[in-house]
C-alpha cells in the first residue's frame, strides 16, 4: 500500500501543478490566444515582414535606424513563426553589406547614437545563424560605442534625449545576448538608469528632452521599448534591475491612464486634442504584451489594454502591409504646434517596426 501511494505522489503533484497553472493559461488564451480573422500575430506579422523584405532600402546613402528596427522585428518574427524561408531572405538582404560594393551603406561606427543601433541587426543574425562574420561586425559596433566613456561610465553618445533609451541600449543588450559577456549588459543598464534618473517625470512619462516639456508619443515609445528589451535579458539579481523595473512600472501605470477608449495612444500622450498615432501605440503595446507575459505587469488590467491596443493598431494596416498615421521623423523642439503639425506617414518604417515587435512578443 505504501508503495502504491509513493508511486501515486508524482501524479498527484503534477495534477495540482496543472490546476494551479490553469487559470493563468486560460487568461493567456483569452488575452493573446484567440483573434478575429486577419488579426492574429502570425497573419499580421507575415504581411508586414513580407512588405519589408520586398522594399528597397530607405535611402541610398546608408541604412538608417527605422530600417534597422523593422529588419530586426522581421527577423525575430520569422524565427518565432518558424518561417525559415523568410529568415533566409532577410539574411540575404543583409549579406551585400559585407561586400566592398555596398559596405558604404553601413553607418559610420561610433559617430552618433542613431548610427550605432545598426549593430543590433548583425548581432541578431548571428544569434540565429551562429555565423562569425555577423558577430564580428556587431561586436565591433558595440565596443566602438563605449570607447573613451565619460567619467560616469556612460557612452560619449549620451545626449539625454529620450530616443536614446532604445538607440544606445539596443546594440549593447544584443551584444550580451550574442556573447554572454555581462559587460555589455552592465553598460546598457548603467545608461538606462542614468536616463531614468534625469528624464522621468513625476507622472511616469518623459519629456522629449530636458528643454522640451512635451510628452511626445514615439519618443516615449522608444523609452518603453528600450526598457522592455533590457528587462527581458537583465538577471533578477542585477544591481540595476530594481531601478529599471521601477521606472518601467511607473511609466506603464501612466500609459494605462492615457490610453484612448479604442486602445490607441496619441501624438502628445496627455493631450486629448492631439491625433492618434500608430508607432507609439505599437511600442507601448509591445511593452505591455511583454510585461504581461513575463509577469512584470498585472494580467487583468494590462492584458486587456495590450489586447485592445493590438486590435486597434491592426485597423490602421492596409492590404499591402503598410500602417498609416505614423508620425514622420521628428527632431526636438520646444513648440507645441510643431508636434501637433508633424506629417502623418503611411508605410513609414518608424511605424512598421513596432507592429513586427508586437507580433513577435505575442508569439514569444
Amino acid at each position: 500500500m505504501r508503495r502504491y501511494y509513493k508511486a501515486l505522489m508524482p501524479l498527484l503533484a503534477a495534477g495540482i501543478a496543472m490546476l494551479v497553472a490553469a487559470p493563468q493559461s486560460v487568461a493567456q488564451q483569452k488575452e493573446f490566444g484567440k483573434w478575429p480573422a486577419g488579426k492574429s500575430p502570425k497573419e499580421v506579422g507575415k504581411l508586414v515582414a513580407e512588405r519589408f523584405v520586398a522594399s528597397p532600402h530607405m535611402t541610398k546613402r546608408m541604412i538608417i535606424y527605422p530600417e534597422v528596427c523593422a529588419w530586426y522585428g522581421s527577423l525575430t518574427f520569422a524565427q518565432l513563426a518558424g518561417d525559415k524561408d523568410l529568415t533566409a531572405r532577410l539574411v540575404k538582404r543583409f549579406d551585400p553589406l559585407l561586400t566592398p560594393e555596398e559596405s558604404g551603406l553601413i553607418p559610420h561606427m561610433g559617430e552618433h547614437v542613431d548610427f550605432s543601433v545598426f549593430g543590433a541587426l548583425p548581432l541578431e543574425i548571428y544569434i540565429q545563424t551562429k555565423e562569425q562574420k555577423y558577430l564580428e561586425l556587431g561586436k565591433a559596433i558595440a565596443d566602438k560605442q563605449w570607447e573613451n566613456p565619460t567619467p560616469e561610465g556612460l557612452t560619449k553618445e549620451t545626449r539625454f534625449w529620450i530616443d536614446d533609451m532604445f538607440m544606445i541600449t539596443a546594440v549593447e543588450v544584443q551584444a550580451f545576448r550574442a556573447t554572454g559577456d555581462s559587460k555589455y549588459l552592465d553598460r546598457a543598464a548603467l545608461e538606462m538608469a542614468a536616463y531614468l534618473d534625469k528624464l522621468q517625470q513625476p507622472n511616469g512619462l518623459f519629456y522629449h528632452a530636458q528643454d522640451v516639456p512635451f510628452y511626445w508619443g514615439r519618443g516615449n515609445g522608444w523609452v518603453a521599448a528600450g526598457m522592455t528589451e533590457m528587462l527581458r535579458s537583465l538577471p533578477k539579481d542585477h544591481p540595476k534591475r530594481a531601478r529599471i523595473l521601477e521606472g518601467y512600472h511607473k511609466m506603464m501605470a501612466s500609459l494605462l491612464k492615457y490610453q484612448a477608449e479604442d486602445g490607441m495612444w496619441r501624438q502628445l500622450i496627455d493631450r486629448p486634442e492631439s491625433w492618434k498615432e500608430t508607432s507609439s501605440t505599437g511600442m507601448f503595446a509591445f511593452a505591455m504584451i511583454t510585461g504581461v507575459k513575463n509577469g512584470w505587469l498585472d494580467r487583468k488590467h494590462y492584458g486587456k489594454a495590450a489586447r485592445k491596443s493590438w486590435l486597434a493598431l491592426t485597423t490602421y494596416l492596409d492590404e499591402k502591409g503598410d500602417i498609416s498615421n505614423v508620425c514622420a521623423g521628428t527632431n526636438k523642439k520646444n513648440d507645441y504646434q510643431y508636434y501637433i503639425d508633424r506629417p502623418r506617414r503611411t508605410g513609414d518604417m518608424h511605424g512598421q517596426a513596432p507592429v513586427l515587435w508586437c507580433a513577435t512578443a505575442l508569439l514569444r
